[in-house]
């Protein structure tokens, strides 16, 4: 099970990346120049009404959103760990999706922010940070 203090721990160890609290809701969020990546993303009503409306309900514990590159990503990462991931109807046609944090231990979480981190940086950061790490 990971917390969000282990996301922001991970988070803020990336290059480039600064903490900001989200202007609608004040939950942390986590971004880059070029944009957000990762946030805790909270039980809005809206969404409680829209998950109603199909059947089904909101999780328990604590939940963060995360840019993922494309559309196609995220239907695999749904369809191979729904226990993990899930999405909602606000994030319909989004590269984006949502993250149980009592379903993944600190490794996993660690790739899964990295992953969002790489989507919003600057190709030549990403290739650096990753030929770094022996990664590509």
């Amino acid at each position: 099970m990971a917390t969000i203090d282990e996301v922001r721990a991970i988070a803020l160890a990336l290059p480039g990346v600064e903490e900001r609290a989200n202007g609608h809701t004040g939950d942390p969020a986590w971004r880059v120049a070029s944009g957000q990546f990762a946030g805790v993303r909270g039980l809005r009503a809206t969404d409680l009404r829209q998950l109603a409306d199909l059947g089904r309900e909101w999780p328990g514990g604590a939940v963060i959103a995360v840019r993922v590159a494309t559309l196609e990503e995220k239907d695999e990462l749904l369809a191979a760990s729904p226990e993990v991931y899930f999405s909602i109807p606000h994030f319909d046609g989004y590269p984006g999706l949502l993250v149980r944090l009592d379903a993944v231990d600190r490794d996993r979480l660690a790739e899964i922010i990295t992953d969002a981190w790489l989507t919003r940086v600057p190709p030549k950061v990403a290739q650096a940070w990753l030929a770094e790490r022996g990664l590509r």
